[in-house]
């Protein structure tokens, strides 16, 4: 398992906790935090380590050893400077560059809940259900419906030569209930074999 996790969370305590549950991890660091070279590695990324104070750091003490990978992300107009990752992970089990490409695609899950929570939902703040059966169906009929919404994206961006990912959720769900109507008005009837 690949544990990730955003830059605020990243302390002495929490990491060695983190380890201790036998995931691997891939963590945002902040910029300013004091990580110093202790061996370059081929892909530019290097060993370093992190220590529970100020005093522990000055007499090396009881050190927890991470990887750093530093890295720009060009032609992005909101990006930052510069940024860090720390993992647990070898070179050899994950190359700077696929790191830093996984780390920024975990952002994807917090856009898929605010699809389905804000956008397929609605305003509605709580589902409708009132048995726990019900909720339960209710969530799992908004997960088809995601996905659907998601599987008709992928494919329209297929045919255009296009990221999926550089599509609007927003735009894709207003169309389908713009045409929706059209698609449910032919009775079944009217449809050969039936």
């Amino acid at each position: 398992m690949l544990c990730l996790a955003d830059r605020n969370y990243l302390s002495y305590q929490g990491w060695q906790q983190a380890q201790q549950t036998g995931a691997e991890l891939l963590w945002r660091a902040q910029t300013h935090l004091r990580l110093e070279v202790l061996e370059r590695y081929a892909d530019g990324s290097y060993r370093s380590a992190i220590y529970a104070s100020e005093r522990d750091w000055r007499q090396r003490r009881d050190p927890l050893f991470l990887r750093l990978i530093e890295y720009q992300l060009e032609g992005v107009a909101e990006a930052e400077e510069f940024y860090r990752l720390v993992t647990t992970l070898s070179p050899g089990q994950g190359p700077a560059a696929e790191l830093a490409a996984a780390y920024h695609e975990r952002w994807e899950i917090e856009g898929a809940r605010d699809e389905l929570k804000t956008h397929l939902r609605g305003a509605r703040i709580v589902l409708r259900s009132k048995t726990p059966e019900l909720v339960k169906q209710e969530f799992y009929g908004l997960l088809l419906a995601h996905f659907a919404v998601r599987g008709l994206m992928h494919e329209a961006a297929l045919q255009a030569d296009e990221d999926p990912d550089r599509l609007s959720y927003v735009h894709a769900v207003r169309v389908i209930r713009r045409h929706l109507p059209r698609a449910v008005a032919i009775p079944p009837s009217a449809q050969k074999g039936l």
